[in-house]
């Protein structure tokens, strides 16, 4: 049995995919993303000063809180408050992790930038999304830097992005949506840089196991859809 997917698209075909830049007026960079029905809103912000662990070292942070709003999903769940689930920990984590995979932190001194992912609308994919749109708020903040004259040096020293591919019926299918994540046999969210090197595979089987050949497919699928994703970043960045 073959695995139709609901919206038509093709195996290897991501969703629509926008950067709506300057969404906010006082984040040092904002962008809306959307990928398909999913919409993360993804701002940066600067303050001086770095976790005590870092002080008198000369090196910068950057860290990431993610949250998903209430009505996101068709059914309302609670806001997070005090006691953050294990998934938007680890979720926030991921994104740190792959955005501070962008920086020299030697060049960009000592202080912290927040990216701070907040879900609009969820259909799949939102960590991906994130971490995708949040590199694109990431250039315009260090932008802010540069221009204020607070940096000479861009700190940026590669571009990220990130895509989900999934196994369902066996076959592999690039930017899972909610039926489709939640149908899969295996799920996996891939980041990649420029270069498409790997700078982090989170691959479950939900059910059964997969192989090395299927894996091999999954990251092929996922360096096509990441591909995509970079040219999509630097046109929505031409010109800053």
């Amino acid at each position: 049995m073959v695995w139709i997917r609901p919206s038509g698209r093709q195996p290897d075909e991501m969703r629509l995919v926008t950067f709506e830049r300057q969404f906010t007026r006082f984040a040092a960079g904002s962008v809306l993303a959307h990928c398909g029905q999913t919409q993360v809103l993804c701002t940066v912000t600067i303050q001086p000063g770095v976790p005590r662990f870092l002080e008198g070292s000369g090196q910068g942070w950057l860290t990431a809180e993610y949250r998903m709003l209430p009505s996101a999903t068709p059914q309302r769940h609670s806001r997070e408050f005090m006691k953050l689930s294990g998934r938007t920990q680890e979720i926030q984590r991921l994104i740190g992790r792959s955005l501070r995979a962008a920086l020299d932190m030697s060049v960009l001194g000592e202080r912290t930038l927040t990216v701070d992912a907040d879900v609009l609308q969820a259909d799949a994919g939102t960590r991906t999304t994130a971490i995708t749109g949040g590199y694109v708020a990431l250039c315009d903040a260090i932008a802010s830097l540069l221009a204020s004259g607070t940096l000479t040096q861009s700190p940026l020293t590669h571009q990220i992005a990130a895509v989900s591919v999934g196994l369902l019926q066996g076959e592999p299918f690039l930017d899972l949506d909610y039926p489709e994540d939640v149908a899969a046999d295996t799920d996996c969210n891939i980041v990649l840089n420029e270069t498409l090197s790997l700078i982090e595979l989170q691959a479950t089987a939900e059910a059964g196991n997969f192989t090395r050949t299927q894996l091999n497919q999954i990251l092929d699928y996922g360096e096509k859809g990441i591909t995509e994703l970079l040219a999509l970043q630097q046109q929505a960045l031409a010109g800053i």
